[in-house]
């Protein structure tokens, strides 16, 4: 199968990365590159706002992939608007197959409680792949301490998304503390989303997001109290979380005998 990019080159640009501001490395992604097909894919919590703001400054039509579930906080919603009419954002909605009325009428209510992963499925996993059937790239604002899923995230690879189709991902900030993006925000007094405000750290879908607690993980109120820590459309992530699931079972059964 044919790459995206060289291997050799891959390697070189992640050393390179690694001392470059995201807007650099955006800059590489946007104008140097190659690939045409480029987007972001945003909730637009504080390191996507960060990621839109460079990107938009380097290609203002720059497309930006938003997961729209249905189930999103309200204020998630009157955020993206606000932003998008501020920078004058390329916002591009991704929908699945079902609203929230049709999804409860064929899988029953409240399915974000009784199968979390389906529901992410079929509301962020398929119509994201879809997406990313036409493009070259997408660019995500994944940052390695935000979760142990994260961890040994890289700058930049390539992968093969679906079978016989490659796709380069880019995380520009995956090496940015949590402290650093807000800098930036700070810097450049670029608003953010209202709920860090009331003690939300990571924010999703309004039913599996709920405040952190201090001394609390970043992601830990995201699906709280259950094996989940990724939705799943960053695939190396959602297999190392799979991964632990399979390790930990048998464990948690015995404890559950117990």
């Amino acid at each position: 199968m044919e790459l995206l990019l060289p291997e050799d080159q891959v390697r070189d640009l992640n050393v390179r990365f690694e001392d470059e501001h995201p807007t650099e490395i955006l800059r590489w992604a946007l104008q140097d590159s190659g690939l045409e097909q480029v987007a972001i894919a945003s909730a637009f919590q504080a390191e996507g706002t960060a990621v839109i703001h460079m990107a938009a400054s380097i290609r203002p039509d720059v497309p930006i992939m938003f997961l729209e579930t249905g189930f999103h906080f309200a204020e998630t919603m009157a955020f993206k608007r606000q932003l998008a009419d501020q920078f004058g954002l390329n916002v591009v909605d991704l929908t699945g197959d079902y609203t929230v009325e049709s999804q409860e009428a064929k899988f029953g209510p409240r399915l974000y409680e009784r199968n979390p992963k389906l529901c992410c499925d079929l509301n962020k996993v398929i119509p994201f792949q879809r997406a990313l059937a036409g493009l070259d790239m997408w660019i995500t604002s994944l940052r390695r301490d935000s979760a142990w899923t994260r961890q040994n995230t890289p700058i930049l690879y390539q992968y093969e998304c679906q079978p016989g189709k490659m796709l380069v991902k880019l995380n520009p900030v995956a090496n940015w503390t949590r402290p650093q993006v807000w800098r930036y925000l700070k810097e450049y007094e670029i608003p953010h989303h209202p709920l860090y405000d009331l003690g939300y750290a990571s924010i999703g879908c309004a039913p599996c997001t709920r405040m952190v607690f201090p001394g609390e993980d970043e992601r830990a109120g995201r699906w709280s109290g259950i094996m989940k820590t990724e939705c799943g459309i960053h695939a190396d992530e959602a297999a190392a979380q799979t991964a632990t699931e399979l390790e930990e079972a048998p464990a948690l059964m015995e404890e559950a005998r117990g």
